[in-house]
């Protein structure tokens, strides 16, 4: 059985290694973060790229850009419940310890913050739900292309200038048909529509989760 630290000199330098330690792994999981929004955002210019730099392509494509970026999403939500419980752990050493050093404040609420860290320590666990997180990276990130990818798609299906060779336009029309653009394969327009329509409802009901953040724990400062 280890001996426990018995000056204040080892009980610091113990913090000093411990907080170094959890800022690399909060650390990671941020780039880990970084990392899937990069590939959503390559991910969401590539198929722009494709689907509007010319006729012939397939108004499919963004339909099948959509999924791509809902599956990030569910991985960068996952990364992102990792990601807190670092933050967290950080921000409490930064905010009862570090916080009141720096100011030479001696409040008496250190034993809630040392319980609450060490039995992060003893039995991690996530702080919010898979949904929480999905709907903080959505507000964060992935709002923004899921709409851009939407008007991207309505645009590509209703412009009579962007539709696939063989399409029966009406030259004199600058728009088009939109029911029958948006007909995917066996699946008719209105179905298709129907779909889209639904995956977006449900981006906003997601989107509405988990409104606030602890400011007293993390400030205005979070990601």
């Amino acid at each position: 059985m280890l001996d426990l630290p018995g000056s204040s000199a080892e009980n610091t330098t113990i913090l000093i290694h411990y907080y170094r330690g959890e800022i690399a792994r909060m650390s990671s999981w941020r780039s880990r973060l970084d990392q899937t929004s990069n590939w959503a955002i390559t991910v969401t210019a590539a198929m722009l790229s494709v689907s509007l730099s010319t006729p012939t392509a397939h108004h499919g494509v963004l339909l099948f850009a959509m999924l791509l970026i809902a599956l990030l999403l569910l991985i960068e939500a996952r990364r992102y419940r990792f990601f807190d419980v670092y933050r967290t752990r950080v921000r409490l050493l930064e905010r009862h310890y570090f916080a009141q050093l720096f100011s030479g404040s001696r409040q008496a609420e250190q034993q809630e913050w040392h319980l609450a860290l060490a039995e992060s320590l003893r039995k991690p666990t996530f702080r919010i739900t898979q949904l929480q997180a999905a709907a903080r990276r959505l507000r964060r990130n992935y709002g923004w292309m899921f709409l851009i990818l939407l008007f991207a798609w309505l645009l590509k299906i209703s412009s009579a200038m962007l539709q696939p060779a063989g399409a029966e336009v009406d030259a004199q029309a600058p728009y088009v048909d939109i029911i029958a653009s948006a007909q995917l394969g066996p699946l008719p327009g209105a179905m298709v529509l129907a779909a889209v329509g639904c995956l977006h409802l449900l981006l906003l009901w997601i989107g509405w989760q988990d409104p606030r953040y602890d400011e007293a724990m993390e400030g205005s400062v979070h990601v």
